[in-house]
């Protein structure tokens, strides 16, 4: 049997060619919430520990702060303590290239962590350690309050890609707000560290412990409460009528 001929686009009683997607448009939300690092299983929901990096990624943002604190408490030897954080930030390098995962992530904890060790060993002061760490928290806030002013909040971004809305959310000014409010949550979090900190740091040697203490249980931890509440509070409302259902790759949940 002979199928008939596919009309040709535009040809006489041939359906119209549909528009094409707007270049970039699509695989913008995803490449953004890629680059910062968010997951989502298989049913569509958030993997919150996984865009922490798992349990190995929380030990990598932890450990070299804390090795720092122990051997600076033990030696109060400031190059003793810079050079041991290094070498803990290097361990998981090494580690990765074992598992042969990739680097990025802990290459760029080393970066972070030889910036701080830098830093500190040229001013001779401990607590400059953790300076890098003030001034890139108050740029992703400046970002993130930026994005919130032009309506296109991060939060809508990251999420958006995970609840397989792309970009289609900005067309609807409640799931703008939404995405806003779960923007304003991290920006909390963020400026919770600020506020707390800040002080601390600026008491000097005497605020070096609890500095370091708050530094280790405000990081990873709080990351993870923030990201999860900005997506309770993005969660989209069902619509009405609607049935609860068994999970699926479209549905919204934690």
């Amino acid at each position: 049997m002979t199928l008939p001929e596919k009309p040709e686009p535009g040809a006489e009683g041939s359906e119209p060619a549909p528009a094409p997607d707007a270049p970039g448009l699509a695989g913008l939300a995803e490449g953004y919430a890629s680059k910062a690092g968010l997951h989502r299983t298989d049913d569509g929901r958030i993997d919150v520990l996984k865009s922490a990096g798992g349990y190995q990624g929380i030990a990598e943002s932890i450990l070299p702060g804390l090795v720092f604190l122990i051997s600076f408490t033990l030696t109060a030897d400031l190059t003793t303590s810079l050079i041991a954080a290094l070498a803990a930030a290097a361990v998981f390098t090494v580690v990765r290239l074992i598992q042969r995962r990739p680097l990025t992530q802990a290459l760029a904890g080393v970066v972070g962590v030889g910036i701080s060790a830098w830093l500190a060993n040229t001013t001779g002061k401990a607590e400059d350690f953790y300076l890098p760490g003030f001034l890139t928290n108050a740029a992703y806030i400046v970002a993130m309050v930026v994005s919130i002013a032009v309506r296109w909040p991060i939060a809508g971004l990251l999420f958006g890609f995970i609840r397989n809305e792309g970009l289609d959310w900005r067309q609807h000014p409640a799931r703008v707000r939404a995405y806003q409010l779960g923007t304003w949550i991290i920006v909390g979090v963020l400026a919770l560290r600020l506020v707390v900190q800040v002080p601390l740091y600026l008491m000097g040697p005497d605020g070096l412990a609890a500095l370091a203490t708050t530094r280790l249980i405000m990081g990873a931890p709080l990351y993870i409460l923030g990201v999860w509440l900005a997506w309770l509070v993005t969660r989209p409302a069902a619509p009405p009528g609607t049935q609860p259902s068994k999970p699926s790759a479209s549905n919204d949940s934690v």
